[in-house]
């Protein structure tokens, strides 16, 4: 099968089931991540976040999901990302990514996650989301992008990626 094409063909009526946030906050040469302990990616490694909650701005979901499951107050989140994860039979989500340069507090660990400082160049893409290897690093770097995932529980199938413009990002 043409994963490419499936994944045009689904966005054509693609809406998202849920919209979630991730945040990365960053410290000298490293980044906050978590090791997920419930919910969806349990057992994973990736940034802070979680769903929104009614008349939240993503911003805001970002911060709140960094602070309840880290115990990090972070500050001034910039976009970084913008996806939609397109999936085959699991639910489908579009997701806001965030990093951030200032925080205050000492992360610990909590019911939610075991979060962990970890040097930029040592993150555990392996123990990751699939799609996070091709966008975290450009992220991180400091792009803007837009990007569509084609998964399958689980399974990465095909992916596409672009640098997302000023007045794009403005606009969100």
């Amino acid at each position: 099968m043409d994963w490419d094409l499936e994944l045009e063909a689904r966005l054509a009526a693609w809406t998202p089931d849920l919209v979630g946030t991730l945040l990365f906050v960053l410290e000298g040469d490293s980044v906050l991540l978590i090791e997920k302990k419930r919910g969806h990616g349990a057992g994973r490694i990736n940034g802070p976040g979680g769903k929104l909650e009614p008349e939240e701005s993503p911003a805001h979901c970002a911060l709140r999901e960094t602070r309840e499951e880290t115990g990090i107050t972070a500050f001034d989140p910039m976009l970084r990302g913008v996806f939609k994860f397109v999936d085959l039979v699991d639910q489908q989500w579009l997701g806001y990514i965030y990093v951030a340069h200032r925080h205050t507090g000492r992360a610990v660990e909590t019911d939610e996650a075991l979060p962990m400082w970890t040097p930029i160049q040592d993150i555990p893409y392996p123990e990751m989301w699939p799609d996070d290897r091709y966008w975290l690093p450009r992220v991180l770097a400091g792009e803007r992008l837009e990007g569509e995932f084609l998964f399958d529980a689980g399974r990465l199938l095909a992916h596409r990626l672009r640098k997302m413009s000023d007045e794009e990002a403005q606009c969100l």
